[in-house]
């Protein structure tokens, strides 16, 4: 894809700046702009905003917007002053660092406002916003977006792809300009059309692939950046454990690594259909896999879309824990073994096809709390008198955690919303008879937004991770929840 590469290079030129000296920053740019033309360069301006600085408001992106695009217009013309390029970043650097700076707010912008000169730009150019953990952006109905859009069809498409990119913005580059100009391209055939519903139905039905790909990708990648690839694995292992806990850890280890090494490979890639091309030839793997040890992935793979196919496998619910044998803990002399990480892994699948309902964030915190006390006691004189106190510390008190986890989910997995609210209520009032009826609506209505955020095994990491800790700060004793 030509824009992608266009936008890497771009950002390979700034990041490099110093080493390749400004000219060389200047000449890429104009080189850019002059071969994309001033119309591609904006939309690929502003996507790249949306994306790097996802919390920032529309106004500030746009400001930001006219500035680069107004920069490379004036410096990149022919006859231009040599000094013109430098010069108007320098102005760039100086506004944004001013206390009434029109562009995105950033909490590191200070810092870099302490530098001088090209460190001062190079600090600038690489602050960014973390990814918003929940998406944002609603489609409106098909006469909303015809009516935004007839009425001003450039500040309409600029809103959307402000709102869209910043909601999905940890989608692969590529994905995001595929998705985006596909979208755009539906609204601008479809509200001049004499039958705009019915080409609404049929531009949205061949569009569904590409969506999915969006939405999976930005979800895959979001966890991918927070986690990383040995964590993602672990966590792509436990999901495929819960829905199917019939399957063996040698069944399903290898599709964990292999889900590992789409993202590790596609989610930074400049490559046009890297995402696609990897996560159908992974979904493939999945279907030969798993079709014939469960009806529901038989049912998933059926399709012909291998995109659809994927998204149905993530979004079956964890299945029933079947009756296992009682759970071995490893030997300390295991945990502290050249493959002492494969062997906590492979409790870790144990414990999560046993409790199928209690969700990735949570076996993931008790997993990273488990990996520090291994590196600590493992490293220390008396290994074994070292985890065997640890092992203590949680005594009884970490099954009773996961048990009530597995219930509170299970429940919320099982029930639709309104009977799980009000099981909730009834739960609560039996626990708290002396609470009034306002603080057992604002307790109900917490614990359901946090089940129906935290509870699902897509759930954002970030946030989610964020109101485990205080769950098990209080659960389990600060950070002594090791599962050894």
């Amino acid at each position: 894809m030509k824009a992608a590469v266009t936008l890497l290079l771009l950002l390979f030129a700034t990041t490099h700046a110093e080493h390749r000296g400004r000219a060389y920053v200047r000449d890429k740019v104009c080189q850019e702009f002059k071969t994309m033309g001033k119309d591609d360069f904006r939309t690929l301006t502003l996507i790249m905003n949306s994306k790097k600085f996802s919390n920032a408001t529309f106004e500030e992106i746009s400001h930001l917007v006219r500035e680069i695009v107004s920069l490379a217009e004036t410096c990149c013309t022919d006859g231009a002053d040599p000094s013109c390029y430098d010069a108007g970043s320098s102005a760039l650097s100086a506004k944004s660092c001013g206390p009434d700076s029109p562009f995105p707010a950033h909490p590191g912008t200070a810092a870099c406002c302490v530098h001088q000169g090209l460190e001062q730009k190079l600090c600038l150019a690489a602050l960014q916003h973390p990814p918003r953990q929940l998406p944002h952006y609603i489609e409106p109905s098909n006469e909303e977006l015809c009516q935004a859009f007839k009425k001003d069809p450039k500040d309409f498409a600029d809103r959307f792809l402000y709102e869209y990119v910043s909601s999905y913005g940890q989608a692969p580059l590529p994905v995001l300009l595929g998705s985006t100009r596909n979208f755009l391209s539906m609204v601008s055939t479809c509200c001049i059309s004499s039958a705009p519903t019915v080409c609404f139905l049929k531009e949205k039905l061949q569009r569904k692939t590409l969506s999915l790909l969006t939405l999976m990708s930005n979800r895959a990648c979001s966890r991918f950046t927070v986690y990383g690839k040995d964590k993602v694995k672990f966590s792509y292992l436990t999901m495929l454990a819960q829905m199917i806990p019939s399957a063996s850890f040698e069944d399903l280890s290898p599709l964990a690594e292999d889900a590992s090494e789409v993202f590790a490979q596609c989610c930074d890639s400049v490559a046009e259909d890297c995402m696609q091309k990897k996560l159908s030839e992974h979904t493939a793997k999945v279907c030969a896999a798993l079709s014939t040890k469960d009806e529901r992935f038989a049912d998933c793979c059926a399709g012909k879309d291998l995109m659809q196919n994927y998204f149905c496998i993530t979004a079956l619910k964890p299945a029933t824990a079947p009756k296992l044998p009682e759970l071995q803990k490893p030997t300390n002399k295991h945990l502290c073994g050249d493959d002492g990480a494969l062997h906590a892994r492979r409790y870790m699948f144990e414990l999560s096809r046993r409790h199928t309902n209690v969700p990735d964030v949570f076996l993931g915190k008790l997993y990273d709390a488990s990996e520090n006390v291994i590196r600590e006691c493992c490293s220390a004189k008396d290994s074994s008198a070292c985890l065997d106190s640890k092992r203590q510390q949680v005594g009884a008190e970490l099954p009773t955690f996961l048990e009530n986890t597995n219930q509170f989910c299970g429940q919320y997995n099982e029930m639709n919303f309104l009977d799980f609210k009000k099981r909730l209520r009834d739960s609560m009032k039996k626990t708290m008879p002396e609470a009034s009826p306002e603080l057992l609506t604002q307790l109900v209505d917490q614990r359901a937004d946090f089940a129906s955020t935290c509870c699902p095994a897509n759930s954002p990491p970030l946030y989610c991770a964020a109101q485990v800790t205080a769950y098990l700060e209080s659960a389990c004793k600060q950070d002594s929840c090791a599962l050894i």
